[in-house]
């Protein structure tokens, strides 16, 4: 079975960009546009092997959508990778309390962004 991994950003040409490095390495992937759609993808699923989130997105951002991700069972132990411009530590340590697994800086290569899925998933 396909690794499934959701994909949370308010842009669409960065969700179909990782869809599209995703998709290549088969991997699934199920696109959400902000935290709030994220978690009504997350309450839909019966699993996700990863989840990839941007930080500064309308409605819900990344740090709150992480928080309550973590608040559902179903997912309390699912890799969430941070995908972002937001390269200061203070907002690292604020994704990482918040449940965060890794921190990716955009802009990112498809190999690095392959070489922290890989890693968490596998």
């Amino acid at each position: 079975m396909a690794k499934l991994i959701l994909v949370v950003d308010d842009s669409a040409a960065i969700r179909q960009s990782i869809t599209f490095i995703l998709n290549q390495e088969g991997f699934q992937t199920v696109e959400a546009v902000d935290g709030l759609d994220g978690l009504a993808k997350l309450a839909a699923a019966e699993r996700f092997d990863c989840v990839i989130t941007d930080v500064n997105m309308p409605n819900l951002d990344g740090i709150g959508f992480i928080r309550q991700a973590r608040g559902n069972p179903k997912f309390k132990f699912t890799p969430i990778l941070v995908l972002t411009t937001e390269s200061q530590g203070s907002k690292m340590n604020e994704g990482k309390e918040a449940g965060a697994t890794g921190w990716i800086v955009k802009p990112f290569s498809a190999d690095k962004l392959m070489a922290v899925v890989k890693k968490v998933v596998e």
